[in-house]
């Protein structure tokens, strides 16, 4: 059985496709989502914009994101559907559930390293509201400086 993941699908449109064709380009991606029993979470149309590079007579494209959960068979036909589209110039489909894990694991170790060093100093494991570095004038005394000829 395959597993649901999360992936990012970018496509790029020809310039002379009309706003309807880009809308039915985005249904017929929701159509094989729905069938197979994907969702779609966020669909951004980034708009029209010129490409890094030409791609045969195309220098500009209109630029459509959408965020999907489901199977890498899902993706499988997504992807063949879009190479046979006339009006897809390039299209890119990456997982990013992986990422999103990465970096939850690594925000749970800063906050766990973060604690235990609070902890260590006799602090409590949270950070209190109002408290972090102050600045005070003390602060201009250490390099020999007055706080009134500093400005």
């Amino acid at each position: 059985m395959s597993q649901i993941r999360q992936y990012e699908l970018i496509y790029i449109v020809a310039s002379d496709a009309t706003e309807q064709q880009i809308a039915d380009l985005h249904t017929q991606v929701a159509e094989i989502t729905g069938r197979y029993s994907g969702t779609i979470d966020k669909t951004e149309n980034w708009g029209r914009r010129k490409l890094a590079y030409e791609i045969g007579p195309h220098k500009e494209g209109t630029y459509v994101l959408e965020v999907i959960t489901g199977t890498g068979e899902l993706m499988k036909e997504i992807d063949r559907r879009l190479r046979v589209s006339d009006q897809v110039i390039r299209h890119l489909t990456v997982r990013v559930d992986e990422e999103h894990r990465i970096i939850e694991r690594t925000r749970t170790l800063r906050k766990e390293d973060s604690q235990r060093r609070r902890v260590a100093r006799g602090l409590p494991p949270e950070r209190q509201p109002g408290e972090g570095p102050q600045r005070t004038d003390d602060d201009d005394d250490r390099f020999g400086v007055d706080a009134d000829d500093a400005i």
